[in-house]
Order: structure tokens, then sequence, then C-alpha cells
């Protein structure tokens, strides 16, 4: 994978530009390169469009600073899967995931009507419907991943015919309607003279075929209505948004493959932690005394408590890295980092003795210029 470049050089703007001069090179960048001029790049354009995103924001331009690109969840591990192809780029939401049986050849054949056929017209074959469903998962377990139980109550294969829509021991005979072409031409008079239309055969809906005998339990439907139990395993790395398909395990039809499930993933909030991209983030509170001494503290992770140590002079609103702490990428097995941003607390309530100890601490620090 390519390195990416550093955002100021991106802009064209120095490490101290003003966040007016970002904005003015980012506008001058966007019309330069947008894809609908003759002079655009659509990949240089999102890559201006992903530099302005940090640096227009203080606190990610803050640790963009700091840490570089792994600051700000942009060390290329997270993201969507099937960036770089055709009409999947961008941000991590909203993907797709395809966890069935089918080749990558399918899945955008699928999507793009591609596949080859042999010459001349095919009778379309009949595929059941899709069914959306939603799964909530808490932030750890969309951190590391989890399994799911779900329960649809769908149209399911006909234990009886097995979706053939004919009674056991019977045969399916070529439809005498369409002559088992599953179309039926009509033809319509109209002011333009007489106008011909091939539409799906109303006897047979499309198969060419009809049974000899009609399955006695589903009446020739080829499906019943039943609950059924489907296992989902979540990825580790899956961010709110995020959709998963398995391939057909929707809806059945008489004669024909499954519609596809579409789950799409819900992530509660946690109490303590937020996240961008591959980045965990969260706050930690120290006193005054330990920020002007420098501590050890205990940082809450995902992982359980990280110890974590507290420079001298460390002051309200620096952040320090936990590496391996944060997100699992989506395309490999290491994981972003944990941003810890110290909160230095004021005291608001003092004793006699405190308050006469702070004064003393401030004389001294005029006299030898501490601040």
């Amino acid at each position: 994978m390519a390195t990416k470049r550093d955002y100021y050089e991106v802009l064209g703007v120095g490490k101290n530009a003003s966040a007016d001069e970002i904005k003015k090179a980012f506008r001058r960048k966007a019309v330069e390169l947008h894809p609908d001029k003759e002079t655009g790049d659509e990949a240089k354009f999102k890559e201006v469009n992903e530099a302005y995103d940090v640096l227009k924001d203080p606190s990610k331009r803050q640790r963009y600073d700091q840490f570089g690109h792994a600051g700000v969840g942009g060390n290329g591990g997270g993201g969507n899967p099937f960036e770089g192809f055709g009409g999947f780029g961008g941000g991590a939401q909203n993907v797709n995931f395809d966890f069935g049986d089918l080749g990558l050849g399918d899945i955008f054949s699928s999507f793009f009507g591609g596949g080859a056929g042999s010459s001349g017209a095919q009778r379309q074959q009949t595929r059941g419907k899709d069914v959306e469903a939603r799964v909530e998962v808490s932030f750890e377990e969309a951190v590391f991943g989890t399994e799911a139980e779900l329960r649809l109550h769908i149209d399911d294969t006909c234990s009886h015919c097995k979706g053939s829509t004919a009674e056991p021991g019977y045969i399916l005979k070529t439809c005498s309607t369409c002559g088992g072409k599953g179309q039926v031409v009509t033809a319509t008079r109209t002011i333009f003279g007489n106008i011909q239309q091939a539409v799906v055969c109303p006897t047979c809906k499309g198969s060419g075929k009809i049974p000899e005998k009609v399955c006695t339990v589903c009446h020739g439907r080829g499906t019943e209505r039943r609950t059924q139990k489907v296992g989902l395993k979540i990825p580790a790395g899956i961010d709110d948004g995020a959709t998963i398909r398995l391939r057909e395990h929707g809806e059945a039809v008489a004669n024909g493959p499954k519609g596809d499930l579409y789950v799409h993933i819900r992530v509660k909030a946690h109490r303590q932690f937020t996240r961008e991209g591959d980045l965990i983030l969260s706050e930690e509170h120290v006193d005054m005394a330990e920020a002007a001494l420098g501590a050890e503290i205990d940082v809450e992770t995902v992982d359980g408590k990280v110890r974590m140590k507290v420079p001298a002079g460390t002051q309200s609103g620096t952040d320090f890295k936990l590496s391996g702490h944060g997100v699992p990428h989506m395309r490999g097995e290491s994981r972003g980092p944990h941003i810890v941003t110290i909160v230095v607390d004021t005291p608001t309530k003092l004793t006699k003795q405190q308050k006469e100890l702070l004064e003393q601490f401030k004389a001294s620090s005029k006299r030898h210029g501490l601040f």
C-alpha cells in the first residue's frame, strides 16, 4: 500500500498555518482538482478532502501533529475492505461485507450485472426476496468481534416438495401456455399500430414448468412460512452502520435460489470511549499536583486497566498514545492506538492551609519566573 503523503504537503501549507489559511488552501485545491473539471483528478481530490477533514478540526490536528497519520486513524489498517474497487471507495460506514461462499467475481457481478452467458435470449430465473435485519452490539463486541443468532419469520423452502411445487412422486412438465419459454407474447392495438410485448407466463410464473400434481402442503407455492435461526459471525473492528450480507439466507421461492440477508450493525455508545476509525479516544482526569509533579495512573482501555506515566508539567488537553489498544484493522491482525487526553482538574474548595501554600507557591513562581 502506498505511503500517505503529509497532510500539510497535500494542501500546500506550512505546519504553522492558521485555520483560515488551511480553509483557503483547501478551497483552492478542491476547485482545481474537482473530478468534474478538465484539470480534475479524483484520487487527489479525495486526498485533499481527507487532509482538510483532519486539519480543520483542532483536536484531530493536534493528534496528527503529535502522532502523524496513526493519531487520526490513518495508518491504512482500517476502513472499507473494498476500497480501491470501482464504486466502493469512501469511508468505513455502510460497507457491505460478504461472508457467504460467493467469490469476488460473483460479488461484483451481482452488483454490476456482469457474468457471461450463452448467446440468444435466456429465461430469467426467479429469485427470492432479500431480507433486512438489524443487530445491536456493545462497543467491546464491535472491537473484538462476536457471534449472534437471528430469528427470522420468513418464507422458507417447502419441507414436503423441497421447493419444486410438485407432490413427491410426480414430475414437472412443460407449461402448455408458454410451451416452456416462461413468457407469452401479447399484442396491443394502438394508434401507432399493433405493439407486441413479452410478459411473464401467468400459468408457470416464468419457470416454463408446471407440476403434474400440486404439492399438498404448500399448494404449489414451493414455500412455507416459518421461523428459522441464522447464525451470524460479526468480525472484529466492525463499525456502527456497517452491513453484513449473507448470500441466499433471505426468502425462498419456488424453483429458484433464495434471496440474500442484509444485516445492519448498530453499535451501542460507550459511557467512556468514543471511536474514530481504528482509534479509541478517552479522557483521564488528574489533579494539579499530579500534573505538576508527574504521576503514574491507571487508564481504562477495552483490554482492561493499563498503567500510564504522566510526565511532570503535563498540561490539560495533552494527548498520550497507547499503541495496540485501539480497534483491530479489518484487513490485518494489528490494532490502532488508544488516545488518552489528560484533563487537569482545578480544585473548587480549599482549606486555609492549602490556600496559604498556593499563595506561597504563586509568590515564589513570580520571583523565579516559573510560568
